[in-house]
C-alpha cells in the first residue's frame, strides 16, 4: 500500500476543479481510508505517515492518491486547502 504523490496532468487539473474543497489549519490527527481518496493540493503543506510505514510529504500543486485501507496520521504544518474526491 503506497501513497502516490506526483504532478497532475492538465486533464486531472480540469477534473479536480469540479470537486469539493476542504481546508484545515495546522494540526495533527489520525485518519482511516475506507475508500480511495484523490486530492489536488491548492495551498499549504503536510506530512502523512501510515501505520504500515507509508510516508508522503506534499504541498501546493501536488496530486495525491491515498489507497483504500490506509491508516494514517496527518501532520499539517501550513494550512492545507485541497480539492478531493472519494472512490
Amino acid at each position: 500500500m503506497q501513497i502516490e504523490v506526483r504532478q497532475p496532468t492538465a486533464a486531472e487539473k480540469t477534473e479536480a476543479a469540479a470537486w469539493p474543497e476542504w481546508e484545515k489549519e495546522p494540526s495533527e490527527f489520525d485518519w482511516s481510508y475506507d475508500e480511495k481518496e484523490t486530492c489536488l493540493i491548492l495551498e499549504g503543506h503536510a506530512v502523512v505517515d501510515g501505520a504500515a510505514g507509508e510516508h508522503a510529504e506534499f504541498g501546493a500543486g501536488d496530486y495525491v492518491i491515498f489507497p483504500v485501507g490506509l491508516q494514517a496520521t496527518w501532520k499539517i504544518d501550513q494550512t492545507i486547502k485541497k480539492k478531493y474526491k472519494f472512490g
